[in-house]
């Protein structure tokens, strides 16, 4: 149902520009893949038509975490790790709510782990855009589980020497996943396709954004970026179908079924050629937010009462309070 609110609004502003939904100059270094990412997003609401103030981005700690403040938009900047419960705590008390987390390597896959693990497991309705430069690059180059074995680093100055976490494989390993795949910065045609279908998917969509960092990891997509043979292209009917274009010089076209999650799981294991597309989709997978919602509507007086009840658990109440007066 729309309010008469939102149709007044809408009356006087229904088409919204890019220029709507940009927030101050980001402060990210020339070059950082951070800025393709928030072109495609910001393109993205509009297209979409989102209203900005139905829509929130939330985010942890990080440089990819600075994304909610260049987004014209609600927003929350959390601690390090936590932006998913934040997401999934705004998700569950305002469904009317367009909810985004961006988030990094570090970020998301080393402290913020368990809780990624888990909202894969719950499947609300968030889509997630992981920012992935294989580095620690706000707090000046440390390893992160996402860089390679051998990434010499200011933790790591002889060479990491763990093989690196693969987020799609975990991802795709975990109960209850509905939606994966993976963006490259440098294609934006399909950065854009990506986010697009993921933002157009219920449940929890997790995208996985391949970043150039220019500062700590220069030259460490340069072998993809220069030879297209090494990016092989996801194509489906179900899927993502790239342009003429494109297929013109991402010659490297694969078939894939995102209905297949052992086939998912078996592309996802692939580093060279890099696939992109999406992997996996399941729309039948229940969102944790429709099982658990209540009828009733979380009215200001409906939290109030629900708090007051609580209080009311611990308060001590003075002894004449709880005594009858004499007849």
């Amino acid at each position: 149902m729309t309010h008469g609110s939102e149709c007044l609004l809408r009356l006087y502003e229904e088409r919204l520009e890019l220029e709507d939904y940009q927030n101050g100059v980001p402060r990210w270094c020339n070059g950082c893949g951070d800025n393709a990412i928030l072109a495609a997003v910001q393109r993205l609401c509009r297209d979409e038509g989102l209203r900005p103030e139905k829509t929130v981005f939330v985010s942890g700690i990080g440089c990819s975490s600075r994304f909610p403040h260049y987004m014209n938009t609600y927003g929350f900047h959390g601690i390090h790790g936590r932006a998913l419960p934040i997401a999934q705590g705004v998700c569950l008390t305002r469904p009317d709510l367009k909810v985004f987390v961006n988030t990094g390597d570090g970020d998301c896959c080393s402290i913020g782990a368990g809780h990624w693990v888990h909202a894969v497991r719950y499947n609300m309705n968030i889509k997630l855009f992981l920012h992935d430069n294989q580095i620690y690059g706000l707090t000046k180059k440390q390893a992160s589980p996402t860089s390679p074995a051998g990434t010499r680093s200011n933790t790591t100055p002889r060479g990491s020497y763990l093989e690196a976490l693969n987020p799609l494989t975990v991802t795709l390993g975990v109960q209850n996943v509905s939606f994966v795949a993976q963006a490259a910065d440098w294609i934006p045609e399909l950065l854009y396709d990506i986010v697009k279908a993921a933002y157009r998917h219920k449940g929890f969509s997790f995208v996985r954004i391949i970043q150039r960092c220019p500062e700590f990891m220069p030259n460490q997509f340069d072998p993809w970026m220069h030879d297209p043979q090494r990016t092989m292209l996801l194509r489906h009917a179900q899927g993502i179908t790239p342009s003429e274009g494109l297929a013109r010089v991402y010659r490297n076209v694969r078939e894939h079924d995102p209905s297949d999650l052992e086939r998912a799981r078996a592309v996802a294991s692939c580093i060279d050629p890099v696939p992109v597309g999406i992997l996996y989709r399941n729309e039948e997978v229940p969102c944790y937010e429709d099982l658990r919602r209540s009828t009733k509507m979380r009215t200001a007086a409906y939290v109030k009462a629900g708090l007051e009840a609580e209080f009311d658990k611990f308060t001590i109440w003075p002894e004449e309070a709880r005594t009858p007066a004499a007849a």
